[in-house]
């Protein structure tokens, strides 16, 4: 059981007489009964008017009947600096007769609240739930449960830094302390109300770790009005964004407060706060599912696809792309806004990439389809697969983020397994090639190709060769199997890239050597993991 006390009078008189609705003055008068919060506007304010007409000094003089236990924020106790003001027997000091408050009574019928601008009366309303639920379904989601978050405008931090200032003087004429700790946070209070008709209205439950969100977002035409006078005593703390329509955010404005001495503020704005003129408005009722990743294998049997799309200043190079091959299908089935390719090193336009194939990994930002069955994904792997002779995946699955890292652990210490078709200027004659078989851990320091140094950073790379195995073809071509370190780039150490590999194939053979194919044999990544057939 919770209950107002005598000790929660002068706060409960001087905010119904400013203003405030009874769900604002509970969270002064922190009481931390949920099931409280819940109840109807009309029938709190009556049982606040009613404890207002009562006069009995007990402190269980008003009883409002809930199942929860106390909350932990209620704990407004006689400070040593009050111990003067009370009498021998502990009895709460004399304070303002409730008959002086009959105007602030009639005066508190519905109207927007000076503290939450009506987020605790017009957005609790089953109209409202109503209408964001509508919003919800007609999304088109997939979930079993949900959490939801709201934002709220910046200057209700104000009014309620404002509200605590006068009611703190209140409190403090009386020997009684209030700490703005014991405040119930108005998000808190706010979450209280909704969730149980959201989560009856949606037929699943809240809670605070799904990855469904539903999110409202308030606005106020008068922020930028109230906070102002913020800007000029702190303008440090406000500094325009790239993103932001208004300086004013709210933890631009949380600093602020924070920094503000209390006689500036009372110079500027009135404690406890004026009525608004207008009520808060939803500006945006929000849904977003927590991204989904899929992973697989690639191979790549085409010369003319590169592994992304190809643009260069702008335009476009080539039709298609691996990435777009494989995320079309992923993108209509999971009903996607977007997506992020990643995969375990990549190929040249003109490389295929054959064996078991290349690890992969998609993010699927927003899904509104989550859940899909082992057999459905062996489906999608098919769509993939006859929707293109340039590419197949393998092994398609679900997993979750924190396996994507797998996929990059200790990338560098991989190893892959290329075959490369060289050519030479001068004839050769197996005899010519064989010792190249013999070389094991052959180090090269390479420097950034040329190819790619409009991209990636000047730099000399330390690379192995583990193993290479020649294989003649005629007087001028001959086929060569490596073994490599991830990373290695294999086109300059066949050909030399001017000097910047060193050694290269050319220098290895004394002539000039030059590279005409190049197939991905094997990447050497255990994962994802295999699937059965």
């Amino acid at each position: 059981m919770s209950s107002l006390t005598e000790k929660d009078r002068p706060i409960v008189q001087l905010l119904l007489n400013t203003g405030t609705c009874p769900r604002c003055i509970l969270r002064f008068c922190s009481v931390g009964s949920q099931m409280l919060y819940r109840h109807p506007h009309q029938n709190l304010m009556k049982d606040l008017k009613e404890f207002l007409k009562n006069n009995q000094e007990k402190e269980d003089t008003v009883c409002l009947d809930v199942v929860d236990p106390p909350c932990k924020r209620i704990r407004l106790e006689y400070s040593e600096e009050g111990a003067d003001d009370l009498n021998h027997n502990r009895a709460i000091p004399q304070i303002p007769s409730a008959d002086d408050g009959n105007a602030a009574m009639e005066s508190s019928a519905v109207k927007v609240c000076n503290v939450c601008l009506g987020i605790l009366q017009e957005f609790c309303e089953a109209d409202f739930v109503k209408k964001v639920c509508q919003k919800v379904n007609s999304a088109d989601y997939q979930f079993t449960s949900f959490v939801f978050s709201v934002s709220l405008p910046p200057q209700l931090s104000v009014r309620e830094h404002a509200a605590w200032l006068g009611v703190k003087q209140e409190m403090r004429n009386l020997g009684l302390p209030l700490a703005k700790d014991d405040i119930v946070q108005l998000k808190e209070a706010y979450k209280w109300i909704i969730h149980p008709q959201l989560s009856e209205e949606l037929g699943v439950p809240a809670d605070g770790k799904s990855l469904f969100e539903v999110s409202v977002i308030f606005a106020h035409p008068e922020t930028d009005e109230e906070c102002h006078f913020l800007a000029t005593a702190c303008p440090d703390c406000f500094k325009p964004a790239k993103n932001k329509q208004s300086v004013f955010t709210r933890m631009a404005v949380i600093k602020a407060l924070e920094k503000i001495k209390e006689e500036d503020f009372l110079k500027h704005f009135p404690c406890p706060p004026s009525s608004p003129k207008t009520l808060c408005d939803a500006l945006e009722i929000q849904c977003n599912n927590g991204a989904v990743f899929v992973a697989g294998r690639y191979n790549k049997y085409s010369r003319n696809l590169p592994q992304t799309p190809w643009i260069i200043d702008g335009e476009r190079k080539l039709e298609s792309s691996v990435e777009e091959l494989i995320s079309e299908h992923l993108m209509a089935e999971f009903k996607a806004d977007s997506f992020n390719f990643s995969s375990s090193g990549r190929e040249d336009v003109d490389v295929r990439t054959l064996g078991n194939g290349r690890p992969f990994a998609i993010e699927l930002v927003n899904p509104r389809r989550i859940r899909f069955t082992a057999e459905e994904m062996k489906r999608l792997q098919q769509a993939i697969n006859d929707s293109s002779d340039k590419i197949q995946v393998r092994d398609l699955q679900l997993v979750t983020r924190s396996a994507i890292g797998r996929m990059k652990e200790g990338e560098e210490e991989k190893t892959k397994t290329y075959s490369a078709l060289i050519w030479t200027d001068k004839a050769i004659e197996r005899e010519d090639i064989a010792f190249l078989d013999d070389i094991k851990e052959l180090k090269l320091d390479q420097k950034t190709p040329l190819r790619v140094l409009h991209r990636r950073p000047l730099a000399v790379r330390c690379r192995v060769i583990h193993t290479m195995k020649s294989e003649y073809i005629d007087e001028h071509h001959f086929r060569l199997h490596l073994k490599t370190q991830a990373g290695t780039y294999i086109k300059e150490f066949v050909h030399g890239d001017f000097g910047r590999t060193k050694p290269n194939i050319g220098s290895l053979l004394n002539r000039t050597a030059d590279i005409l194919e190049l197939d991905v044999e094997s990447v050497d990544v255990d994962w994802p993991p295999t699937l059965a057939d």
